[in-house]
């Protein structure tokens, strides 16, 4: 597999509930996280007293953040809306030759900065609020 671009890694916002997704403007850079949390289930038993994890058990979470320049397109407007209102609609993330994440996210976090020389940016945390599905790329 070839080196991927990190401009095609993406975060995509359903902008109106009906599955309409659209990029979130301005981001140059987008991370995604995925957890697991363990359920340790050792004991006295425990071969030769080596730690033993429960299989599909615990928490899975992830997390997307983003950092770009601030445009003041419907999608800042509709992440600004989300985190005020506190909604939790679904979003995408794009994985280029991977797959495409997606499920409800709650916005956790929403920064905006800027200096007397320079852009107006901004950042972004989400955390997962449900069950997220993933597509593989074809």
């Amino acid at each position: 597999m070839a080196a991927q671009n990190g401009k095609d890694l993406l975060i995509k916002v359903d902008l109106t509930g009906d599955g309409q997704f659209e990029t979130i403007a301005g981001l140059r850079a987008t991370r995604v996280s995925f957890n697991a949390e363990s359920v340790d289930v050792t004991s006295l038993e425990s071969a030769g007293g080596w730690r033993e994890l429960l299989a599909g058990a615990g928490v899975k979470s992830a997390a997307i953040s983003g950092s770009g320049v601030f445009k003041d397109a419907s999608s800042d407007e509709r992440a600004r809306q989300i985190f005020f209102d506190g909604e939790m609609p679904d979003f995408q993330v794009i994985i280029p030759d991977f797959g495409t994440i997606e499920g409800p996210f709650q916005m956790s976090a929403i920064e905006y900065a800027g200096s007397h020389n320079g852009e107006a940016t901004y950042e972004l945390s989400m955390a997962s609020a449900g069950e997220l599905t993933f597509t593989a790329a074809v």
